[in-house]
């Protein structure tokens, strides 16, 4: 108990520091979920030893998964996955799926036939969504065009390989997997039907839970709560992930509530986020074995540079090629393909598959997270270098980084530098012509190409 409630304290600490930490670098280029990824690893039991992965632990920490697919699963509106684009981005997995397995066939040390090389091979098709929505949030993308497609396209990458892990990740029969399935998608049917039914009818039950929403019993979120550890015990009992479970239980949440509950969102975001997500990635670092990623780091490179190939260059090729997307501007599809590449959750869920099956040693498993959690700091910066590139020598920036290859970090902070310069600029020639919401000005969203045409101030002679 004492090491529980050490271990619980200790995380809990890093959860509060871990955001200040964050806000306190100009910029906040590094996302907080990464400082809490190598927070975990610092003190977790292949570092300083002072977090312990016990059983309680584990148990909070896989309710901070739970809830991290729950959340994600409710943002996900199913217009999104039937729509031109989502049926695209559907394809476009398929074929991620397609070139994940040769890349892992021609792998001399895997088998795309054997469980470590389909852990592999799932792990190179995700999209962290649960892990990219606060962050896309945060930076205003979410409902613009840009993230409408990253929506489009991530929702697949997370959902897909959710259902791959169930297929190809079990150790039974394939047609025991297949009914097993089936009879959890049937749970899941009555489950989505019954609150329906008793909405419909309007019975006590009903009518207590409604009116109990804001006391003290919180009936709204209770229910919410058993539906998620419902089917997350379902999956347990069925040997299934409890990804799927929680992801199920999101999107019933979404299908119950079309529209929306703001106050039951804050409470449920209260919950997740603070306290059993930033467990749940506290306790990921910890797994991660810091010296197994020093005794291979060109295993952690090659990896990062497949989800690149894998991941972000198909989904760049279905964006130009799309009837609807390749209007876009190349620095917005390259910023699409870059946020959908990032990946983590379903890789910690497939590598702690393959180790407890045997199939995959500790020590690749680290390096395959310790990638998982560069992509989280690095494609979200790329995205964002992506984003912030308007009418910038983006040229001028790779040949300044192919001459000095060490000064990459100096270089993209002063072509960032000069790109919020140039907005600066912009806005204040937009504010001098009485242009409205000028602070708010988003020109990757609202000018073609990322070109706008600026009214002319009176000083440049007109």
């Amino acid at each position: 108990m004492a090491i529980d409630l050490v271990s619980l304290a200790l995380i809990s600490l890093v959860s509060v520091a871990c955001p200040i930490i964050a806000g306190l670098i100009p910029g906040k280029p590094i996302p907080e979920t990464v400082l809490l990824l190598l927070a975990g690893a610092l003190l977790g039991p292949h570092g300083l030893g002072a977090i312990q992965s016990t059983d309680a632990i584990n148990l909070l920490s896989d309710l901070g998964l739970a809830f991290l697919f729950l959340l994600a699963g409710y943002e996900i509106s199913p217009k999104s996955l039937t729509g031109t684009e989502g049926k695209r981005g559907a394809v476009t997995w398929a074929v991620t799926f397609a070139i994940a397995f040769v890349v892992v066939a021609i792998w001399p040390t895997l088998s795309a036939f054997e469980l470590d090389g389909l852990a592999v091979v799932i792990a190179l098709t995700t999209t962290a969504m649960g892990t990219l929505l606060p962050i896309l949030q945060e930076r205003g993308i979410l409902g613009t065009r840009m993230g409408n497609e990253i929506i489009a396209y991530g929702t697949w990458g997370e959902l897909l390989p959710i259902i791959a892990m169930a297929l190809l990740l079990s150790t039974r029969a394939t047609w025991q997997t297949v009914v097993i399935l089936l009879a959890f998608l049937a749970i899941a049917v009555a489950a989505a039907a019954v609150p329906k039914i008793a909405e419909r009818i309007g019975g006590y039950v009903h009518r207590f839970i409604v009116a109990n929403a804001n006391t003290n019993t919180q009936m709204v979120i209770r229910s919410v709560n058993l539906l998620l550890i419902g089917l997350t015990a379902v999956s347990a009992v069925f040997d299934l992930d409890i990804v799927l479970g929680a992801f199920a239980a999101g999107f019933i949440l979404r299908y119950l509530i079309p529209t929306g509950d703001q106050t039951m969102e804050m409470k449920h975001n209260a919950i997740a986020y603070g306290f059993l997500v930033p467990l749940f990635f506290v306790v990921s670092g910890a797994k991660v074995d810091v010296r197994a990623i020093g005794a291979e780091p060109e295993l952690l490179g090659l990896f990062i540079l497949l989800l690149l190939f894998v991941r972000a260059l198909p989904i760049f090729v279905g964006l130009s090629t799309g009837r609807e997307s390749r209007t876009m501007d190349v620095r917005e599809r390259l910023t699409v393909a870059f946020y959908c590449t990032t990946a983590l959750p379903i890789i910690v869920a497939v590598t702690s598959v393959a180790v407890s099956a045997e199939a995959m040693s500790q020590q690749t498993a680290s390096v395959l997270v310790a990638a998982g959690g560069v992509t989280v700091f690095l494609m979200p910066l790329l995205a964002s270098v992506m984003a912030h590139s308007v009418n910038a020598d983006l040229g001028e920036a790779l040949h300044e980084i192919r001459e000095q290859p060490r000064a990459v970090a100096h270089i993209l902070a002063e072509h960032r530098r000069r790109e919020r310069e140039l907005h600066r600029q912009l806005k204040a020639r937009l504010a001098a012509a009485g242009a409205r919401h000028a602070d708010t000005f988003d020109l990757t969203e609202r000018c073609p190409g990322g070109v706008c045409n600026v009214p002319d101030s009176e000083d440049d002679g007109h």
